[in-house]
């Protein structure tokens, strides 16, 4: 049997979710039976670059430098071209667009080139918290034409299904929601030897083990891209407030972006001068989250956020605001705790009451991570994706016509 031939289109190969489960995927799927090859544009300035990652893994890795995030009309249409041209010459039986800009292009140029299979997959959306009123709904129109020219569009979980659909983007047949699937081994492997060697190490490289540090201080974490829609400065807001009732509190950003250089300013003032840490792009994740003892997140729009199930993987109580798929993954008070969006008195509520009760910190991590393995793990993507793969081609070549149905993500 001739292997599936898979083109995936992603706007840019940046430190992130959508980039690592593309990575995590392709890498994983068998190569007898798949022809894979990705399609990526450039990282903007401040963006950790995952295509080194991505060779290292043998990921066949195309780049197109007008397939970027930001809207341009001439880069668009030579990104538009080059899409079409390569899909000419390369045959894919299925085009996978990931993020917004590669969806649009991705799949008006598979249309044009006559791909029989089209997948988008929405790992988030523009459809709320990025835009005006008024872009927001052309953007609605735009998705809402492009699903017409899709032959399935995937959703991360179910909560986000209902909101695609809520859009008006699609129907019920045709969105389908497959979750999100990461190597979570390493955060499973993390004994609690290892946790504290970890946090040891953290504590170090912070400089929080001197004369004067004190082994309880406790550390919190977010570990996001550094750009407006994950809300840092709700982040920052909270931490001056746990610090008011914590005093020895320390407080990790670990991600990039075009916000650091604000964030940073923004930190160094009092009451946060010296309690804030800025690590980057970390590629130790396990070791990271092992020396935190609560991950947070304060997004204004997610989708399934990575950090969230590698934190959970990794034994760790959350508290996340309760926006987009979030609430697939954190079940309030069991695994975590869920928070209004835009409100840090929320935020440094749930923060303390966790920190002052560590056995409520440990039970919530541990049902964390049961919550996530193996639902999130991506052995279980695998096999999910093999039959959704397998039925879409087998379909599209023996009858002409799509029946698959939602959740039918199965072989024939």
């Amino acid at each position: 049997m001739k292997p599936i031939r898979i083109c995936r289109v992603i706007a840019r190969m940046n430190g992130g979710g959508p980039a690592l489960h593309l990575i995590q995927l392709a890498s994983g799927l068998d190569a007898r039976r798949y022809e894979q090859l990705a399609v990526a544009g450039v990282e903007g300035p401040g963006e950790t670059s995952m295509v080194p990652a991505a060779r290292a893994r043998g990921l066949a890795l195309r780049i197109i430098p007008e397939l970027g995030r930001e809207l341009n009309a001439r880069h668009d249409l030579v990104a538009l071209w080059k899409l079409y041209r390569l899909f000419r010459r390369w045959r894919p039986d299925i085009v996978e667009t990931h993020t917004a800009k590669a969806g649009t292009l991705g799949r008006l140029a598979a249309f044009l080139a006559g791909v029989p299979v089209r997948v988008h997959v929405f790992h988030g959306h523009v459809l709320h918290g990025y835009f005006s009123p008024r872009k927001t709904r052309a953007f609605v129109e735009i998705e809402r034409g492009l699903a017409r020219i899709s032959t399935r569009i995937v959703s991360l979980g179910d909560v986000q299904r209902r909101e695609i659909l809520d859009y008006g983007i699609s129907t019920p047949e045709k969105v389908v929601s497959i979750p999100l699937g990461f190597e979570l081994a390493p955060f499973l492997r993390l004994s609690p030897g290892m946790q504290a060697a970890h946090a040891a190490a953290l504590r170090a490289e912070l400089g929080l083990d001197g004369a004067d540090a004190s082994p309880a201080t406790p550390l919190l974490g977010i570990v996001a891209r550094l750009v407006p829609i994950k809300a840092h400065e709700v982040f920052l807001d909270a931490a001056a407030r746990i610090l008011e009732r914590v005093p020895l509190a320390c407080f990790v950003i670990a991600g990039d972006g075009e916000c650091r250089a604000a964030l940073e300013a923004r930190a160094a003032q009092p009451p946060l001068a010296g309690s804030v840490h800025f690590v980057g792009w970390r590629s130790d994740m396990p070791a990271l989250y092992a020396g935190l003892d609560l991950v947070l997140l304060t997004s204004d729009n997610e989708g399934m956020p990575t950090s969230i199930i590698e934190a959970m993987a990794a034994g760790k109580p959350v508290v996340a605001t309760d926006v987009g798929g979030v609430r697939s993954l954190v079940a309030n008070a069991e695994t975590g705790c869920l928070v209004p969006a835009r409100n840090p008195d929320a935020v440094a509520d749930a923060c303390v009451r966790l920190l002052k009760d560590t056995s409520l910190r440990q039970r919530m991590g541990e049902a964390a991570r049961r919550a996530v393995y193996p639902r999130y793990d991506v052995s279980t993507l695998l096999r999910t994706m093999d039959g959704f793969y397998t039925a879409l081609v087998y379909r599209t070549s023996q009858s002409g016509h799509f029946a698959l149905q939602n959740r039918g993500v199965g072989g024939p």
